[in-house]
């Protein structure tokens, strides 16, 4: 028992601290994101989405599956920057399901000339190749 211990408290802080970092690097994409938006730059905000035809985006207009369908639809609905506007995102919960998963609820808002618009996201990030990519999307 006393050697179990041992083995727990001495990989514990190694543990956290692997959790911080995916933590942080799941931030960072977000982060990285909505600058790429905000720059007017969509396939760089795209970066955050696995590029994968199974990548699924739901939202008003129903299922998307299919990452360059996604891009699609982001291109069909923002067509400028004006459209675009400045993109903020408040975190409300980001939560690491295992060492492949962490799943992430938020806030979106829209800054526009042309009238704000804001809702909230539910995201799947799925860590392929070493990089935390956002696999299942649910905006409204």
């Amino acid at each position: 028992m006393k050697k179990l211990l041992l083995v727990i408290s001495t990989l514990l802080p190694f543990i956290v601290a692997s959790q911080s970092q995916d933590e942080a690097a799941v931030r960072k994409v977000l982060s990285d994101q909505s600058v790429a938006w905000n720059q007017g730059d969509m396939n760089s905000f795209m970066k955050a989405y696995w590029q994968d035809d199974s990548v699924m985006f739901i939202g008003k207009s129903g299922v998307t599956y299919g990452w360059n369908k996604v891009l699609d639809n982001y291109k069909k609905n923002y067509t400028d920057t004006v459209s675009m506007g400045k993109l903020t995102y408040t975190l409300i919960s980001v939560r690491q399901l295992s060492a492949e998963y962490f799943n992430v609820v938020g806030k979106w808002h829209l800054q526009r000339r042309i009238g704000n618009l804001d809702g909230h996201f539910t995201l799947l990030f799925r860590k392929i190749n070493g990089k935390w990519m956002i696999i299942e999307d649910h905006t409204s």
